[in-house]
């Protein structure tokens, strides 16, 4: 298993929010004895010259195989956090994105690994099983009612 650490410098990032049925796709997020602690949408980190578009759209293309569509202006949030012991420090660009029309349809889940060589497994979750008693966090911390305040009333496919 891979140890993963946040970054010891200000990581500007793009996120991409896909729905399903209502549903948020995100990846799980393990602590170091590999347990569930949370979830996190899919993306990573903008490189240097690189616009927010073109990094999410890398993104999902390295980790997915997929062209996604952008259907939105981003949403911009601060995502100060504590991860075993270690702090990071985020400016994150959060859009909804789509999937070409087959991608995924008929899978639960998606697992693809990250460029470190990290297994990785994304569901679809529904946003009332987050941040609850018993059920994974939805990180960034904050983005659950983000989404509740602004989400479309019809998800995007």
């Amino acid at each position: 298993m891979t140890t993963w650490r946040p970054h010891p410098h200000i990581r500007v990032v793009a996120i991409g929010l896909h729905w399903r049925d209502g549903r948020l796709l995100a990846a799980e997020v393990r602590d170091d004895a590999g347990r569930l602690k949370g979830v996190r949408p899919l993306g990573g980190a903008i490189e240097f010259g690189e616009s927010w578009r073109a990094a999410l759209m890398r993104e999902f293309d390295e980790e997915l195989g997929i062209a996604v569509t952008i259907t939105g202006e981003p949403q911009i949030m601060e995502n100060i956090f504590v991860h075993e012991g270690s702090t990071g420090h985020e400016v994150m660009f959060i859009a909804e994105v789509g999937f070409p029309e087959a991608a995924f349809r008929d899978q639960d889940r998606i697992d693809f690994r990250e460029d470190n060589g990290a297994e990785i497994v994304a569901r679809w979750f529904d946003l009332a099983d987050l941040d609850v008693d018993g059920g994974p966090s939805l990180y960034p911390t904050g983005l659950k009612d983000l989404l509740l305040g602004s989400r479309p009333s019809t998800p995007s496919s």
